[in-house]
C-alpha cells in the first residue's frame, strides 16, 4: 500500500478518502508528559520544551501520510488542553491573570492551568462523557476576541514545509462558547458570539493565506440537547465563516445528530462528520438525502475503544455507500484518537491472542488504510488481503474463546434477589447508629484517600514488578509508608484518617489487576490532562473477584489508630468508565458484574472491622449519555451497580463515596438516590458554586465540599479556605458538613500536603470557634499563614 497521502484518493473516480479528527499528542512513550514535567521543575528550558513537541508533531504527521490518509490533521496538538489552546488563540484569557494573549508566554499559559500563588486555575471538568478534562475558559461582556498567540498558524507552516497537505481543527465557534463559563451575573455569553466569530475570521483568514484548503471545526454540542437559541446561531455563524476561503469540515461526534440533519444539509460547509460508532443508524438518515455538493466523512473506527474493526463487516456496509456517495463518501475514526494509546506494537507482555484483538491508534490508521484501499479498488492486493483474512481471524477466535464467558458469574447475576441494592435502614437511622458509633466532631476532617507517591515508593513498586525486590520486602516497605501516612494525620489532627495508598498504581489499575477478566498494558497510556496520563485496563471477559484486594492493608493501618480508619475502593461505574470495556455485551452488564466484585470486598472489610468505607465514583456523571432521553436508562442501572456494591452493610457502617468535577445539577435527584451517607466533591475550582445546587436541591445526606485544590502545587491559606467553608455553611447545616480537599493527594509533594492540611484543620478550628459561639465566619481572623506554590511537578487527579 501507498505510504503517499494522495495515491489512495485517486485510485478510482469514485475513490473514497480518509482521514482523522485528531491524534494522541502524549507520544508512544509519553514523551510529552516527562517533557513537560521537566520543564515545570526548572530542569528544561522553553526551547527544549518546543523541541519536544516539534518532534511529536512531525512524527504524528509522518504516521498519517504513511498510512495513505488524504490529509494530515494540525491543530489537534496543545501543551495541556486544546480548549486552552483556543482561548489563547483568540485572545480570550481571563482578565484576573493580566496576561497579554498576543504576548503570552508559555510558563504563563501553564499559569493559566495550574495557578499561582496570586490566582488559582482556571476550571477543569470534563469534556462531555469522556474521562479527558478540559480547562473552561472564562468570558466576560469585555471578552474582545482580538487575537493571541501564533503558536497554531506556526504548526500548520510547520506541516506544510513537510510536503504534508494539510487539514486545519479547531473547537469550533459555537462548541467553545457553550464550554466556556461567563460569571459576569445576567450576562448571556451567546451575547459574546458576534465577536467570537470575527476572531475565528481572522483565524481562517489568516489560514487561507498560508495555502491551507481545509479547517475542521468540532461542534459536539451538537449531539446535546440544545436551546432553540443556539442551535438557531449555526445558520448565521457558518454563513460567516464560509466566506473565509477555505472548506469547511463539520465534524459532530459522541451522539446521534439525525435530528439536526434538515440544519446540517444547508449549512454552507463542504462536509460533514458523523459518528457512526456511537450512533450507527444516523448513517442511512444522513445519505439519504445529502447534498449533492457536500461529502460525508463516516466515523467507522472507534476512536473511543481499543478493540479492533471488524474490517469484513464494516466493508460490507460501506460498499452500498460507495455507490450512492462516490467520492463523497469520507472514512475516518468516530471521534479524535485522543482517547486511545499510541501504538499495539510495544505491548510485547500481552499474548498473541488477546494482542490480535486489539487496536491502538497508529493501527487505527491501518484499519482506515486497509478499508480505504479496499474500496478503492484495491481488495485483491496481497497486503490488504492479508490484513483481512487475518483480521478475521482475530475476530473468529475472540468471538468463540473460553476466555471471555464465566457460567458462575452469570449465574449470580441471573439470581440476584430484588432488594440486594438496598441498605437495611433509611439514612436518618443509620446516621443515628453511625454518631453513636464515630462520636466525630462538627465539621469532620478526612481527605480523598491517597497520600504521596514518593520517588521511593515508585521505585520499589517497580523493583517489585520486575522481581528484584521480594513480595515481603515489598510488603514491608508499603508498612512502612502507611505508618508513615497514619502518624502524619494524627499529628496533623484529622478526624478520620486513611491509609494512604502507597500500595496501589492507580485507582482502577489496582483493583483491575486483581480482578478476573481484566488485562494490563505497559504502554497503553491515554492523557487525562495536562501531564497527567492514566493507562486503562483492557475488560476482555466476565468479572469476578477471585480473593481480597485491600482488607490486609485497611486491617494494618487500623492496627495504628483508635480513630476510625476509612477503607478506599474505587465504585463499580468508574471502574467501568475508566476501562477499555468490552463490546459485545451491554455496558450494565459489565457494570454488575463489577458491583458484585466490590460488594464482596466491602462485605469483608466490614468484617474485619473497617466501619467507614469510601467507595469512589468520580465517573458517575462521566458516564451520563449526551441526550436526555438517554438518562433514565443509564441513571437506573449506574445507580443500581453502586447500591450493590455498598448495600451489603450494616447501619453502623457509614459509606462515603467521592465524585470528581462535573455539573451535578441536573442528576441530583439520582446522586440522592445512591444513598451514600458521605458524598466529597471537588468544588474549590468552582468557588463552591457546585454546592449550590445540592443546597436548593436540600440534599438530604452528609457532604464534604472540597476547601482547596490539589489539581495545583499552590497551597492556598487560611483565609482562603475559611472562606470556602463560609459559603459551604450558607447552603449546607453543619451538622451534615464535612471538610475535605477537593481531591486525592497521590502527586503532590508532602511539603505542600503538610502544609494545605496544616491550613485546611486550622480553617476548620476557626469555623468550629466561630459556631460554637453563634458568630459568623466573616467576624474570624484567620491564623496566619503564607500562601506558597511548590516547586513540584504535574498537577494530577487521584
Amino acid at each position: 500500500m501507498s505510504n503517499t497521502n494522495t495515491s489512495n484518493a485517486s485510485a478510482t473516480p469514485n475513490a473514497v478518502s480518509s482521514h482523522i479528527l485528531g491524534f494522541p499528542r502524549i507520544g508512544a512513550q509519553r514523551e510529552l508528559k516527562f517533557a513537560l514535567e521537566r520543564f515545570w521543575r526548572g530542569e528544561s528550558s522553553e526551547a527544549e520544551l518546543t523541541q519536544v513537541g516539534q518532534q511529536l508533531r512531525r512524527q504524528h504527521w509522518r504516521w498519517q501520510a504513511e498510512a495513505g490518509l488524504n490529509w494530515v490533521t494540525v491543530g489537534d496538538f496543545a501543551w495541556y488542553d486544546q480548549i486552552l489552546n483556543t482561548a489563547a488563540l483568540l485572545g480570550a484569557l481571563p482578565a484576573r491573570f493580566g496576561f497579554n494573549a498576543k504576548t503570552l508566554t508559555l510558563s504563563q499559559y501553564f499559569e493559566l492551568a495550574r495557578g499561582n500563588t496570586d490566582q488559582f486555575a482556571l476550571e477543569m471538568t470534563k469534556y462531555f462523557d469522556t474521562n479527558y478534562h478540559y480547562l473552561v475558559p472564562e468570558l466576560s461582556s469585555s471578552t474582545a476576541f482580538a487575537g493571541g498567540v501564533d503558536w497554531f498558524f506556526h504548526e500548520v507552516e510547520d506541516a506544510l514545509t513537510q510536503g504534508h497537505a494539510v487539514k486545519a481543527v479547531l473547537p469550533g465557534p459555537l462548541t467553545f462558547l457553550w464550554l466556556s463559563k461567563c460569571k459576569q451575573e445576567g450576562y448571556d455569553k451567546l451575547d459574546l458570539l458576534a465577536r467570537c466569530v470575527e476572531g475565528y475570521t481572522r483565524v481562517l483568514n489568516r489560514l487561507a493565506s498560508l495555502g491551507v484548503k481545509q479547517i475542521q471545526l468540532d461542534e459536539p454540542i451538537l449531539g446535546l440537547d440544545l436551546p432553540a437559541s443556539w442551535l438557531a446561531a449555526f445558520a448565521p455563524t457558518y454563513q460567516a465563516l464560509a466566506g473565509q476561503g477555505l472548506a469547511i469540515v463539520l465534524a459532530t461526534y459522541f451522539a446521534d445528530v439525525s435530528a439536526h440533519q434538515a440544519l446540517l444539509a444547508q449549512l454552507p460547509i463542504a462536509a460533514l462528520h458523523l459518528d457512526g460508532v456511537r450512533a450507527p443508524a444516523q448513517i442511512q438518515t444522513f445519505a439519504a438525502n445529502w447534498p449533492q455538493d457536500k461529502a460525508l466523512s463516516l466515523g467507522v473506527i472507534d476512536g473511543r475503544n481499543i478493540w479492533a474493526n471488524d474490517l469484513a463487516a464494516t466493508l460490507a456496509w460501506l460498499t452500498p455507500l460507495q455507490a450512492q456517495l462516490g467520492a463523497r463518501l469520507w472514512l475516518a475514526p468516530s471521534c479524535s484518537l485522543l482517547h486511545v494509546p499510541v501504538d499495539l506494537a510495544q505491548e510485547d507482555d500481552l499474548d498473541a491472542e488477546l494482542k490480535s484483538w486489539l487496536a491502538f491508534a497508529r493501527q487505527k490508521l491501518h484499519e482506515l488504510q486497509v478499508l480505504q484501499t479496499a474500496l478503492n479498488g484495491g481488495i485483491n492486493q496481497p497486503a490488504v488481503r492479508a490484513a483481512l483474512e487475518a483480521n478475521a481471524a482475530a475476530q473468529a477466535a475472540r468471538r468463540q474463546s473460553p476466555r471471555i464467558h464465566n457460567p458462575s458469574v452469570s449465574e449470580r447475576l441471573a439470581s440476584l434477589p430484588a432488594e440486594i441494592d438496598q441498605r437495611a435502614a433509611p439514612f436518618a437511622v443509620r446516621q443515628q447508629a453511625q454518631r453513636a458509633r464515630f462520636n466525630l466532631p462538627l465539621l469532620p476532617t478526612t481527605t480523598i484517600g491517597s497520600f504521596p507517591q514518593t520517588t521511593a515508593i515508585r521505585a520499589a513498586r517497580a523493583a517489585f514488578k520486575r522481581g528484584e525486590l521480594a513480595a515481603a520486602d515489598y510488603e514491608a516497605a508499603m508498612r512502612d509508608e502507611i505508618r508513615l501516612v497514619v502518624a502524619k494525620q494524627a499529628e496533623l489532627g484529622l478526624d478520620v484518617p486513611v491509609h494512604g495508598e502507597a500500595e496501589r498504581n492507580d485507582m482502577v489499575e489496582y483493583f483491575g489487576e486483581q480482578l478476573a477478566g481484566f488485562a494490563f498494558t505497559r504502554f497503553g497510556w491515554v492523557q487525562s490532562y495536562g501531564s497527567r496520563c492514566v493507562k486503562p485496563p483492557i475488560i476482555f471477559g466476565d468479572v469476578s473477584r477471585p480473593q481480597p484486594m485491600t482488607v490486609a492493608w485497611s486491617s494494618y493501618a487500623q492496627s495504628l489508630t483508635q480513630q476510625p480508619m476509612k477503607g478506599m475502593l474505587t465504585g463499580p461505574v468508574t471502574i467501568l468508565q475508566w476501562s477499555f470495556v468490552r463490546d459485545d455485551q451491554p455496558r450494565a452488564t459489565t457494570c454488575a458484574q463489577i458491583a458484585l466484585a466490590i460488594r464482596d470486598e466491602v462485605q469483608d472489610l466490614e468484617n474485619a472491622g473497617i466501619g467507614i468505607i469510601q467507595i469512589d465514583e468520580p465517573a458517575f456523571r462521566e458516564g451520563l449519555p449526551l441526550h436526555q432521553r438517554d438518562w433514565a436508562d443509564y441513571l437506573a442501572w449506574a445507580g443500581r451497580a453502586f447500591r450493590i456494591s455498598a448495600a451489603v452493610v450494616g447501619n453502623a457502617t457509614q459509606i462515603h463515596t467521592h465524585m470528581c468535577y462535573a455539573e451535578f445539577n441536573d442528576i441530583l435527584p439520582a446522586i440522592a438516590a445512591m444513598d451514600a451517607d458521605v458524598i466529597t466533591i471537588e468544588t474549590s475550582r468552582s468557588d463552591m458554586e457546585l454546592l449550590e445546587a445540592f443546597g436548593e436541591f436540600a440534599y438530604p445526606n452528609e457532604i464534604g465540599p472540597g476547601v482547596y485544590d490539589i489539581h495545583s502545587p499552590r497551597v492556598p491559606q487560611v483565609a482562603e479556605m475559611l472562606r470556602l467553608i463560609g459559603k459551604a455553611l450558607a447552603v449546607i447545616p453543619a451538622e451534615r458538613l464535612w471538610i475535605n480537599p477537593d481531591c486525592g493527594l497521590k502527586t503532590r509533594g508532602w511539603p505542600e500536603t503538610e502544609a494545605a492540611l496544616r491550613n485546611m484543620l486550622a480553617a476548620t478550628q476557626q469555623a468550629r470557634a466561630a459556631l460554637a459561639q453563634g458568630l459568623p465566619l466573616s467576624v474570624v481572623s484567620p491564623t496566619p499563614a503564607p500562601a506558597t506554590a511548590s516547586a513540584g511537578g504535574a498537577c494530577h487527579c487521584h
